[in-house]
């Protein structure tokens, strides 16, 4: 990648918050209540539309990326991102981590920050992921445990852990992001 791109490129080119992994900012790729499953294409860094949800389903929460983070997925770590309002796609969002669930999606582990918007009134006095309604952890679950089944996909949501292990799944991510594409190695020429 040239520098430009690196620069102008959502995942490469915006940091991952110098409050990090405590806040971080978060790239909206999903607004909360889309059917559309748009996701960042790697190459170019615009936003694709990967496709549109097989059922009645909606995404409960905004949703999207932490730049300059890698997952085990190897794609960059996901966040969901509540808020009173949903966040249009692209959008940069100061984002208060607060715990995590982690799941399985085809096998892989697939974890997903849980956060607040940071500049939210509304919610951005939650602190911890015990602070939320019991309902929230319900319908979190059953929407990513179903919302595939009609593409006969199979999707299982372990559990709902605290800040504590969000933190360190997020600071191995960015540590991990550093390493493959902050080396010079040749993985970071190939994505």
């Amino acid at each position: 990648m040239n520098t430009i791109q690196n620069v102008l490129h959502p995942w490469h080119g915006v940091e991952c918050g110098e409050q990090a992994p405590r806040i971080v900012n978060a790239v909206i790729e999903i607004p909360q209540g889309s059917r559309a499953k748009y996701e960042i294409d790697k190459p170019s860094g615009l936003l694709k539309l990967d496709r549109v949800i097989y059922s009645s389903f909606y995404y409960p929460t905004n949703y999207g990326f932490i730049p300059q983070t890698y997952g085990d997925d190897k794609d960059p770590l996901d966040i969901l991102v509540i808020s009173s309002l949903s966040i249009v796609p692209m959008c940069l969002v100061t984002a208060k981590v607060i715990g995590v669930m982690q799941m399985i999606d085809g096998g892989d582990a697939d974890d997903k920050i849980i956060a607040v918007a940071a500049h939210d009134p509304s919610i951005n006095y939650i602190n911890n992921i015990e602070e939320l309604p019991k309902h929230f952890f319900g319908e979190l679950r059953h929407f990513f445990e179903e919302y595939k089944t009609l593409e006969n996909k199979a999707v299982k949501v372990e559990e709902f852990q605290d800040k504590t292990m969000a933190l360190k799944i997020i600071q191995e991510a960015m540590d991990l992001y550093q390493q493959t594409f902050k080396a010079g190695s040749v993985a970071a020429n190939k994505i």
